[in-house]
């Protein structure tokens, strides 16, 4: 019985498998009937794998019976799977539930389409372990270590030993200037034929570079020797030549693609080169400059930053050095003249390697130092030359930082040396209070650049100037003891230095109300509700330029102590007004509100602590008549509008 049973169930299980096959049949049908192509392969593909066999029909067991068997009429042949319920005389489903239909059979040239392969998701690889950081003991444990470092160390003795022996001939007077220089030449340039021999093999490359390291630096010193000491060639001839040995040397360690070799001969000729020029001069920096010359193609070719830093820096540092130690008066054009196109060949440089390499780190510091040698040439210049030097040094490096589609770290670099130079060129050519009022109108054009352009360097320069302007605007175009002291304590104030003040303070209250707008509208300073110390920081000085432009234009008026009460007297009303203004404008504005009402403070504050005890007459009767007038009209005033504004439509 157990037997029947689960033949019972498995041939029930058959029937559904059937049943759920004539139902993907029905519905490949239906999607050979709106589409074509692959689709309706792919519906047959899915309807051949998904239906199942017919299910075997298994015999009913029979019970032994004795004696003869009789003859019995064979079962009907059944067109379908069997009923298993037909034993226990139910029918769960009816018999038209499962129509018989036929389907169109689907031809294909070159068979049945394959079964689609259901694509399985990659595999995670997981990220391979940090390998760490070998030692230095660690990298002189490999083999051939000992090798590398013997051969580099005695080529950079030799090297030093080739230039000692230069000295020390012409110390001497040992053969002549010719055999001097052609023996040197012999020297290096057998150094750097056997390098070339030594190459072609691997196990003899590591003696090959060093080889010729000595070798190329030996025939640039020559040449060095030959121009500056021996006197042999001219100046001219001599940086030629020098350009011709160093590129030879530098192409060579491309075409080997060995960096250290590049960087080696570079530095040896950079390092070696102020022993045979007597110092730092003018020479000295054209050598260092033929360097920067020859290194720059690999330079922008390769990313070898090693080469980058060892032929740039050294022009720069040496030109540095040469302008501290020339006298003035003597030739200073030439130091000058050395001193820009130093300038010139950096910033050129820089521009081509960030043009190649748009994450060049030593292109960033290049195109910012490169202004240095320009920048302090002009300590040897007038003032006319000087401020035309600087001016253009800072009108070539803002409009690099106005290009676009430079990176942003460059540009920043570019606009910050920039604006050091427009400084310094504002410094130079101006002098007095007029410097103060120029100093604080770049200040108010960088911030409305920081603004229209979205440049948050610019912003910064804006308020460094800004800072800058600010105290010398206190300590000298409106020095603070115009606003407490009467003008019979100043000595040799003229009515210009009044009318300097005047424009040094209007400048200063536009500057401290553009700036935080700036920061404002490009999302860098919250509202004052929310950040309130630069808000408080920038009222202070607005208060400060308006107090100064009023008692400047009132001393300016009267020079005596007439005009200094007058203008104490107009600035405690005119902070008052300026209080009412900020309270009506601020009935929807926490932000313009708060200012009133600390503006208030300060006009009282003002009116008890200074204008009672400093102001006498009529000056103190119409400071506080008009402040306490403006104050009343304010409250009630500003009590009715208050009022409208909350009264509901």
């Amino acid at each position: 019985m157990d037997g029947q049973d689960r033949l019972g169930d498995e041939q029930r299980l058959a029937l559904e498998l059937a049943a759920i096959g004539q139902r993907l049949v029905t519905i490949s049908s239906q999607m050979r009937e709106h589409s074509s192509g692959p689709v309706a392969a792919a519906a047959t593909a899915v309807a051949e794998v998904v239906t199942p066999p017919p299910a075997p029909q298994a015999p009913a067991p029979q019970a032994p019976v004795p004696g003869p068997i009789p003859q019995q009429a064979p079962p009907p042949v059944q067109s379908g799977p069997p009923n298993p319920w037909s034993q226990h005389g139910q029918q769960p489903f009816p018999q038209q539930a499962f129509p018989q239909q036929s389907f169109p059979q689907q031809s294909f040239p070159q068979g049945p389409p394959p079964r689609a392969q259901w694509p399985h998701p990659p595999r995670q690889q997981p990220w391979p372990a940090p390998q760490p950081r070998e030692t230095l003991f660690e990298k002189l444990g490999k083999d051939g270590a000992g090798a590398k470092l013997l051969a580099w160390v005695g080529g950079a003795i030799t090297v030093l030993g080739f230039v000692l022996l230069l000295v020390l001939a012409v110390q001497r007077g040992w053969l002549g200037p010719v055999p001097r220089v052609i023996g040197g030449a012999v020297f290096s340039g057998a150094l750097v034929a056997i390098g070339l021999w030594l190459h072609r093999t691997p196990a003899g490359r590591v003696g090959a570079f060093a080889l010729a390291f000595t070798g190329f630096a030996g025939l640039y010193l020559d040449v060095i020797a030959a121009t500056s000491l021996y006197h042999y060639l001219p100046a001219g001839v001599g940086l030629v030549v020098g350009l011709a040995v160093a590129a030879t040397g530098v192409v060579l360690a491309l075409r080997w693609d060995s960096q250290a070799l590049a960087v080696a001969v570079v530095t040896a000729c950079a390092v070696c080169s102020p022993v045979l020029t007597e110092g730092f001069t003018v020479l000295l920096v054209g050598f260092l400059l033929v360097l920067k010359m020859a290194a720059t193609p690999v330079q922008i070719q390769r990313s070898w930053p090693g080469l980058a830093i060892a032929g740039s820096f050294p022009a720069i540092i040496a030109s540095v050095v040469t302008t501290a130690g020339a006298i003035p008066r003597s030739y200073e054009w030439t130091v000058v003249g050395v001193a820009a196109a130093t300038t010139v060949v950096g910033i050129v440089v820089a521009l081509l390697t960030i043009r190649k390499r748009r994450d060049d780190v030593v292109a960033i510091a290049l195109v910012a130092g490169s202004a240095l040698p320009a920048l302090f040439a002009t300590t040897l210049l007038d003032r006319a030359s000087a401020s035309a030097l600087a001016g253009a040094v800072a009108a070539v490096l803002l409009a690099i930082w106005m290009i676009p589609d430079l990176p942003r770290a460059f540009t920043t670099a570019a606009g910050a040396t920039g604006m050091l130079a427009l400084f310094q060129t504002t410094v130079i050519a101006l002098d007095g209070n007029v410097r103060t009022a120029i100093v604080l109108a770049e200040a108010v054009l960088l911030a409305f650049l920081a603004a229209r352009l979205n440049k948050k360097s610019a912003l910064v320069g804006s308020i460094a100037f800004g800072v800058v302007g600010f105290f010398m605007a206190v300590g000298l175009a409106v020095p603070i003891t115009w606003l407490v002291e009467e003008p019979r304590f100043f000595n040799d104030v003229s009515p210009g230095d009044y009318a300097a003040g005047l424009v040094t303070a209007v400048v200063l209250g536009i500057y401290a109300a553009v700036a935080p707008w700036a920061a404002l509208k490009m999302q860098v300073l919250r509202e004052p509700a929310r950040h309130p110390f630069p808000w408080i920081v920038s009222g202070l000085v607005l208060l400060y330029g308006a107090a100064g432009a009023v008692l400047c234009a009132a001393l300016l008026v009267s020079p005596d102590e007439s005009g200094f009460l007058f203008g104490h007297s107009v600035v405690t009303v005119s902070w008052t007004i300026a209080a009412l203004f900020l309270l009506v404008k601020g009935i929807g504005n926490k932000a313009l509100r708060i200012c009133g009402l600390i503006l208030v403070g300060a006009a009282v504050v003002k009116l008890v602590l200074f204008d009672l005890s400093a102001l006498d007459g009529i000056a103190r009767v119409l400071a506080f008549l008009g402040a306490g007038l403006v104050l009343l009209t304010a409250g009630t005033r500003y009590a009715k509008l208050v009022a409208s504004a909350n009264t509901p439509n």
